[in-house]
């Protein structure tokens, strides 16, 4: 849990907090949602993920970390059991916080936090199937132009070998033309004559 804000507490002190944090994160898992202030529900809501993302590991240590804090082995097992395996495809966003109104005693705001456990949307799934399938023609492209660069580079050394030996045919062409031209001036010459 992060470093507890300045000021004021919920509770007063900070081991007074922490404890209410738990009794509340217990009570948020064993009934999926409870209504408590805005305040209260605003600190809940990262301590209760975090025990969340625990619970998704599933290791003997998590565990011990999670018996740590929430001292009821019935809720700490529901915890392991069932919320992290209707949470295992969700990354993160596992609690939502829900205002209703204010308090008809102190006039205090109220709001019901709750666990999130409908599986991720269909919308979701679709992007998250599209985001892979381009990654996987990128990646198929890429391997493409590996194969096509060697064949590539053999075809730019045989067209930089063409122009070359282009260049000495036109070269040996040229110097037989130029003493065939010379012969064909002189004939003309001798005919003028």
């Amino acid at each position: 849990m992060p470093t507890p804000a300045k000021g004021p507490r919920l509770g007063g002190g900070a081991a007074h907090e922490r404890l209410m944090l738990a009794n509340l994160s217990a009570a948020l898992f064993e009934h999926k949602r409870i209504t408590t202030t805005v305040t209260k529900a605003k600190r809940l809501k990262p301590y209760a993920e975090r025990l969340v993302t625990f619970a998704k590991r599933g290791d003997l240590a998590s565990r011990r970390r999670v018996l740590g804090l929430i001292s009821d082995k019935g809720i700490v097992h529901e915890l392991f059991t069932d919320i992290a395996q209707a949470v295992e495809n969700r990354n993160g966003g596992y609690t939502r916080i829900t205002k209703i109104g204010n308090r008809k005693g102190d006039n205090a705001p109220m709001a019901v936090i709750e666990l999130v456990l409908e599986p991720v949307s269909a919308k979701q799934a679709v992007v998250a199937e599209a985001t892979s399938a381009a990654k996987r023609d990128a990646d198929k492209k890429d391997a493409d132009k590996a194969e096509a660069a060697p064949v590539a580079e053999t075809e730019a050394a045989e067209a930089e070998e063409a122009p070359e030996a282009e260049a000495t045919e036109t070269d040996a062409a040229a110097t037989e033309e130029a003493p065939a031209a010379e012969e064909a001036d002189a004939k003309s010459e001798k005919d003028a004559k």
